[in-house]
């Protein structure tokens, strides 16, 4: 399962709002190599299913996710920061090993 919390859900219905982003769009969540911890998360708007996505919901955001990228992902929180020292949008992935300073790449 992949998870949204309260902060992320508040900025994703406010992005909805401000950037005509329709109703059938979803999040779509991967992993790809790079980073200077080894592995990167992506994240974007996205309105096409593939074959083999995993789809979760929770608080009403649908996540959708490939699945070599889920055996990566399981139990992962996205979550949002805001202000001056936020860091946007971000994930809290117990699965991480370490991840580096900027939290935009880990490793297992």
């Amino acid at each position: 399962m992949l998870f949204v919390a309260e902060s992320a859900k508040e900025r994703i219905e406010m992005l909805r709002s401000d950037e005509t982003i329709g109703k059938d769009y979803f999040i779509r969540v991967s992993v790809t190599s790079g980073g200077c911890s080894g592995l990167s998360y992506q994240m974007d708007f996205d309105n096409e299913e593939q074959p083999n996505d995993q789809i979760f919901e929770d608080k009403g955001v649908k996540i959708v996710t490939d699945l070599k990228s889920f055996l990566y992902l399981c139990n992962t929180t996205l979550e949002f920061s805001g202000g001056l020292n936020g860091k946007g949008f971000y994930f809290n992935n117990p699965n991480a090993a370490r991840e580096c300073g900027c939290g935009e790449s880990f490793a297992v």
